[in-house]
């Protein structure tokens, strides 16, 4: 019963805010005019009785019928152009009747025909009994299943990554700690906690999460996620030479096309930009000048990126004239990918592969260079 009087009070609810603009619109329809009319053809019978007893004068009554006989025209085309109105009108109440009882009428019956008015509430308990496919449903199961046994490691290694997708950090550390107390120790317990207290931290690999990824390294050596972090904490650090070796070494090894190479690659120009103003990304050019590094560490930022672009361009004639250079392809592969320009990496790739075959020694070390940077043999960047 208590169902169905709120099904009224709604629909009643939902009725009024339908029908208000329409009884506005109804009312700001009335033409005040069509009541003047019959006023003024009142006045006109009344100066004609005056002027036959005497009241008024002849031309008095002519001066005063002309001004009602005006007032009588222009109400009489008011009422006229109020015609549609009356149309809208008769729409209007057309709307208010189906807004009053068909509505309501195909609503129930559509709502009697694939509803289930006569299924009972389901409580918290019968849901969680029930979960189906609601992914809420089922986190707060496997919760009351911990309250009641928290030593079921299974369920906390279950429950871990589910928190940390679903934005729970908090409680994605708290589980992943567990399943590690419980279960023991694994790569992904290891790296899903380790990911958790940087994502708590705002990004920052703590102490405590570079000791979990380093016993993950101990277990899985070549665990590509672990070794990112640690290369990442070596970077938040300041140990930047340290950074851009642990990071080239993960470039040097992971396969082609690993979905983290792009984001290692990053690192690895961004490091390596880093370096230019002690002289590096000017000698990755090739023999520069003592007084040429100098000059490099006196210059700002944008002067010594126009003294690199300089030298690229410089060694990008010379390999023009001597295509067989081998370490100039290398030198101005980098260096393209440095200044971040990937479209001419790619494209100097792809001409030293034409000097040096990728079947011969020098064409695997390009193949390699290209792995690391994350460029491809079509022209393009990974």
């Amino acid at each position: 019963m208590l169902f169905w009087i709120l099904v009224a009070t709604l629909t009643a609810a939902v009725a009024a805010v339908l029908l208000l603009p329409l009884l506005r619109a109804a009312a700001s329809t009335e033409a005040p005019q069509s009541h003047d009319v019959e006023v003024y053809r009142d006045q006109l019978e009344e100066l004609k009785r005056d002027e036959t007893s005497g009241l008024i004068s002849g031309e008095d009554a002519g001066f005063a019928r002309a001004e009602v006989a005006r007032r009588l025209l222009v109400a009489t085309d008011a009422v006229k152009a109020a015609g549609p109105a009356r149309a809208v009108r008769r729409s209007n109440r057309l709307a208010q009747l189906a807004i009053i009882l068909i509505l309501p009428a195909v609503g129930l019956c559509l709502y009697l025909r694939t509803g289930s008015p006569d299924m009972p509430d389901a409580p918290l308990a019968a849901r969680l009994a029930n979960p189906g496919n609601d992914m809420n449903i089922l986190i707060a199961r496997a919760e009351q299943q911990l309250v009641a046994n928290p030593d079921d490691g299974a369920g906390w290694d279950v429950l871990a990554p589910i928190y940390y997708r679903s934005g729970r950090v908090e409680d994605a550390a708290a589980a992943f700690r567990n399943a590690l107390r419980i279960l023991g120790a694994t790569p992904a317990r290891l790296g899903g906690y380790a990911e958790s207290l940087i994502a708590l931290s705002g990004g920052l690999v703590t102490t405590e999460a570079q000791d979990a990824l380093q016993k993950s390294l101990a277990i899985e050596p070549n665990d590509p996620r672990a070794q990112f972090y640690l290369a990442l904490a070596l970077k938040q650090e300041g140990k930047a030479p340290e950074a851009l070796a642990a990071f080239q070494q993960i470039a040097r090894t992971s396969p082609a096309g690993a979905p983290w190479l792009p984001l290692v690659n990053e690192h690895i120009a961004g490091l390596t930009a880093a370096a230019a103003p002690a002289g590096q990304a000017a000698a990755t050019l090739g023999n520069p000048t003592g007084e040429d590094i100098a000059a490099a560490q006196e210059m700002n930022a944008g002067d010594r990126t126009a003294m690199i672009e300089g030298m690229v361009g410089s060694l990008a004639e010379k390999l023009k004239e001597d295509p067989k250079n081998f370490e100039g392809w290398m030198r101005i592969i980098r260096s393209y990918s440095v200044l971040g320009r990937k479209d001419e990496a790619a494209d100097a790739l792809k001409q030293g592969l034409a000097a040096f075959p990728a079947d011969s020694d020098e064409g695997k070390q390009l193949l390699a260079l290209a792995g690391e940077l994350g460029l491809t043999t079509d022209g393009g960047a990974q």
